[in-house]
């Protein structure tokens, strides 16, 4: 007999070290490559604006990699009983996934709208709209073996809050599509949304996890 479907997001296969190597790599990849996009934005927020709002550029590279580090504490567990440790783990654990649901989706979002409004879609945006539908789908896959509760969705929604505030504020906003910009109030509206949206979603996917 083959094997089932349901094989394939089970407990035995997500959190079999194979697997687990396998998604590691990838995901970290994409953390790295993420931050070389955000590169020229970088460049420009570090000449144009106060250091510090240089944290809130690169927002898909940064949720890949609290997802990237909650992945290695299932590669390599934590000895003892660190309330630290176990504190760090869980916020970490809350923030990826919030911010990968909402970065996943936001991404797709807007080169759909794009796309919408007469923009070509060019290889890039396919990549970039298979890999931010990944984002989103691989930590609700795996928010369910998570230690965090809604506590630390609700830590992570407040980043996101501070992030969608900082970002169009002072115009440190995802570079979007030049037919975008005059539809930016409605973008920024749907950020703060999609915000909220995402601390819905997650805090019910973590409700739902199984203790590791």
């Amino acid at each position: 007999m083959g094997v089932p479907i349901s094989w394939f997001w089970s407990r035995s296969f997500l959190l079999s070290r194979l697997f687990l190597w396998v998604m590691f790599i990838f995901n970290f990849l994409g953390t790295v490559y993420g931050y070389i996009w955000y590169g020229n934005q970088i460049e420009d927020t570090v000449s144009n604006h106060p250091l510090w709002q240089v944290v809130f550029v690169p927002d898909s590279p940064t949720a890949s990699l609290f997802f990237t580090l909650t992945l290695l504490y299932w590669l390599f567990p934590p000895q003892g009983n660190s309330r630290f440790v176990n504190g760090a783990r869980m916020i970490i654990e809350g923030l990826a996934v919030v911010t990968s649901i909402k970065y996943g989706i936001w991404a797709v979002s807007m080169i759909v709208a794009g796309s919408m409004q007469g923009d070509p879609l060019q290889w890039e945006h396919w990549m970039l709209m298979v890999s931010h539908t990944a984002m989103a789908v691989e930590v609700l896959l795996y928010a369910r073996f998570m230690r965090a509760g809604v506590g630390a969705a609700v830590i992570g929604t407040l980043w996101l809050l501070l992030n969608d505030t900082v970002d169009y504020t002072y115009d440190v906003f995802p570079w979007l599509s030049d037919r975008l910009m005059d539809d930016l109030t409605a973008v920024k509206w749907f950020t703060y949304s999609l915000t909220i949206f995402s601390f819905i979603v997650g805090a019910l996917a973590l409700r739902a996890r199984k203790e590791t």
